[in-house]
């Protein structure tokens, strides 16, 4: 039988490519304290006049199983929601915050008339970021009262994450179902002189919605 040696400039090919593609799948938080003396996370480098900051490498991508014990308990009994909508600030630090602490949650996003909704009758109120743990609510952005309630919730005080874990994507507050589609031709056959219907407008912007950050 015939074997064929495999060139050594492939197989360096080969490494480069899979140290690449373990690259992109890390990510890089960082925390640090303001002059005000504001408590930031953010997957974007601090500006250069701070000077103590603090990062981390971690996964994104889609969910996965065996989280320790502990964690794993936290999850079953008290799982954890995050509200959020686009071009909101605060939102995105809270994102940052939950993965930075290692905090498997669902995220849901706000952006239309029925998701407003949704978000009225879950929370009383409009204002983003949403935290839910359990049933309990908390509005706005406060990291260290989250923390707190995480705490409480049986979350443990630092990441425990496998490397392998994949957070799900974020989906609508208020996710609708597709009706099933209508022969018009035949309807516009049997009835000729009946107006055609019009297309919905197009939902308002988060702004227009009236979304408090």
């Amino acid at each position: 039988m015939n074997r064929q040696s495999i060139n050594p400039a492939l197989k360096v090919s080969f490494l480069l490519i899979s140290l690449l593609i373990a690259t992109s799948a890390q990510a890089q938080l960082y925390k640090w304290v303001g002059p005000d003396g504001k408590v930031t996370y953010s997957d974007v480098p601090p500006p250069s006049s701070i000077k103590q900051v603090q990062s981390k490498s971690y996964d994104g991508g889609s969910p996965a199983s065996n989280l320790p014990p502990e964690l794993a308990a936290a999850v079953a009994k008290n799982p954890v929601t995050l509200y959020t909508a686009a071009n909101c600030t605060p939102c995105n630090e809270g994102r940052v915050f939950l993965k930075g602490n290692g905090i498997p949650f669902s995220e849901k996003t706000v952006k239309t008339p029925e998701d407003a909704d949704k978000l009225q009758q879950v929370s009383g109120d409009t204002q983003l970021p949403l935290l839910v743990i359990s049933n309990i609510k908390f509005r706005g952005l406060d990291t260290s009262e989250w923390r707190t309630a995480l705490s409480k919730a049986g979350y443990p005080e630092t990441d425990q994450l496998p490397k392998d874990y994949r957070y799900a994507a974020a989906e609508s507050a208020a996710p609708t179902t597709v009706p099933a589609a209508k022969n018009d031709t035949a309807d516009d056959n049997a009835t000729p002189n009946r107006k055609k219907r019009k297309a919905p407008p197009p939902p308002p912007t988060s702004a227009e919605s009236g979304f408090r950050f």
